[in-house]
């Protein structure tokens, strides 16, 4: 064997670790001793001249472990497809596909899309919720096979289609407006949404500053009194109840506005996000059928 060869064994080993997030969990799950695991790993990290995995609890792939990573994937599915072609498969057998998407997405339109991939195709979804800034990540990791990101530059590896443009408009309870933003509109909005408690998803998040930032000529931005709810299903209810105001997708937004639960505070500005579909470069039926549906649905659901 060639120094320069990877033996699939090591690097399907080390996809387990990677996975399981521990040796004992890849172990079991290939049904080997803990140590044959390690001896594989240590055994593929001489051959690359490189540390592949972090020893960590979960481990982590390190930069050049995403590599071995993404190859191991790129492999597994390969084998998939060409077991397919020969029917060589068993009928059964599932194909699993992670895929990163972030909340808001998950929580509008992006389980319909996946509705839409024929159930004959034997496809499960493995999907890691994260945010729109920050999927790529995944991706480059070798984590997952495709990615909802807002970013327009392709990953190493990966092509990448403009899905559409999320809308994101500012919004508050009614009871809220009235206690926290004074006699707004008389007042203008700059002068007081700025010292009202705002709603954030987490601490990444930037939404709510940049709109204040937009609304102030950059003097400003949200509150220091803040609200952290880290689902989109949550982060709407906590606004409509009252806590804070926040910048709500359109599509959830919409309905609250004509049932009056929500206001919208200013009717000229929002938020935009264009979105983008990144996959592998990978000619793989099953990544080409969950483009086309999710290319579809976007294409219908989310604006140009």
């Amino acid at each position: 064997m060639s120094v320069s060869e990877l033996p699939l064994d090591q690097v399907r080993t080390l996809l387990a670790v990677v996975d399981e997030g521990t040796f004992d969990a890849a172990a079991a799950a290939l049904h080997v001793t803990p140590p044959a695991v390690s001896q594989r790993v240590k055994a593929l990290e001489r051959r690359t001249g490189r540390v592949l995995l972090t020893r960590t609890k979960p481990v982590r792939p390190t930069e050049s472990g995403q590599a071995v990573v993404r190859f191991a994937r790129q492999v597994a599915q390969l084998e998939r497809d060409t077991r397919a072609s020969l029917g060589m498969s068993e009928e059964d057998e599932p194909f699993l596909l992670p895929v990163a998407v972030n909340a808001d997405s998950l929580a509008t339109w992006f389980l319909p899309a996946l509705s839409r991939v024929p159930e004959d195709e034997g496809i499960c979804f493995e999907l890691h919720r994260e945010d729109e800034f920050h999927t790529l990540e995944l991706l480059r990791e070798g984590v997952v096979m495709a990615a909802v990101t807002s970013s327009s530059v392709a990953v190493a590896g990966c092509t990448v289609r403009r899905l559409g443009t999320m809308r994101y408009l500012p919004v508050a309870a009614p009871r809220f407006a009235e206690r926290h933003l004074g006699t707004w509109p008389e007042v203008p909005l700059r002068e007081v949404l700025p010292d009202a408690p705002a709603m954030f998803f987490d601490r990444r998040e930037t939404f709510q500053d940049d709109f204040v930032r937009r609304l102030t000529d950059g003097r400003r931005a949200a509150s220091a009194r803040r609200h952290y709810v880290p689902t989109s299903d949550g982060f709407v209810d906590a606004i409509t109840a009252g806590l804070g105001w926040g910048m709500v997708p359109e599509e959830q937004a919409e309905p609250r506005l004509r049932a009056g639960s929500l206001i919208r505070l200013d009717p000229d500005r929002d938020s935009r996000v264009p979105l983008f579909w990144q996959q592998w470069r990978l000619d793989s039926p099953a990544l080409a059928v969950t483009a086309e549906a999710v290319l579809s649905a976007a294409s219908q659901s989310l604006g140009p």
